[in-house]
């Protein structure tokens, strides 16, 4: 098969990567009070329905309460792998897919989505699987919900320095935001306090790397070994 690539961009975020963006960084001790927040337009459960329907009225507030609250969730695991996810990889790898394997894809990529709704990859595959099957209703609320996570996403920061880096509760929301962004890995990845910095190839941009705050990755991590 050949290679599938993120080719969904959105459309209130993403005409051109700019350095100037206004953005935005998470309050993580604020959006974990607000989410708590029965009586609230943020309170999680009701956000997650609101995406789970992909609500494109969501505001941009409700959309970093939505990501970002996610990592105080019970199944928030960001280095969890799924089974499910090497079984939709065995599909994808196929040279043709017929009906019986859209499908697949599709079901396959829902039970990856149950444990991380987040998950960049399968919801780009599921996008292909619903592009060749013509389902266009399927097809715009798949967008709708790439482009929730997105949004949120962007409004973090820049990736340039330390202070405006982009912040991410999955470090594949690393690589996903190079593809979207049009950047190619260029190979070396570092750690650098509670950043991650990914370098760029050399000789497609200025701009020699990009930095990502992981803290809830970290935190995440220090929970399980405690």
């Amino acid at each position: 098969m050949k290679k599938i690539i993120f080719v969904v961009l959105s459309l209130s975020s993403l005409q051109l990567y700019s350095q100037d963006w206004n953005f935005e960084k998470p309050d993580y001790t604020e959006i974990k009070k607000n989410i708590a927040e029965q009586n609230s337009n943020l309170y999680y459960p009701s956000l997650m329905d609101r995406f789970t329907k992909a609500d494109s009225t969501l505001t941009l507030k409700e959309k970093r309460h939505l990501y970002y609250g996610y990592s105080f969730q019970e199944d928030y695991s960001p280095y969890a792998h799924s089974g499910f996810a090497d079984s939709l990889q065995i599909i994808l790898e196929l040279k043709t897919h017929d009906t019986l394997e859209f499908k697949k894809i599709m079901t396959l990529g829902d039970s990856v989505l149950v444990k991380n709704p987040f998950e960049l990859k399968t919801i780009n595959y599921q996008l292909y699987a619903l592009e060749k099957t013509d389902n266009i209703i399927g097809y715009r609320k798949k967008i709708a919900q790439f482009n929730i996570i997105i949004d949120a996403l962007l409004s973090s920061g820049n990736g340039t320095t330390k202070e405006e880096s982009f912040y991410v509760i999955y470090t594949a929301h690393e690589y996903d935001l190079l593809n979207i962004l049009g950047f190619t890995f260029g190979g070396t990845q570092s750690l650098i306090e509670h950043y991650d910095y990914l370098k760029l190839a050399e000789g497609e941009t200025k701009i020699e790397g990009l930095y990502f705050d992981v803290s809830p990755c970290l935190n995440s991590m220090t929970k399980i070994f405690k």
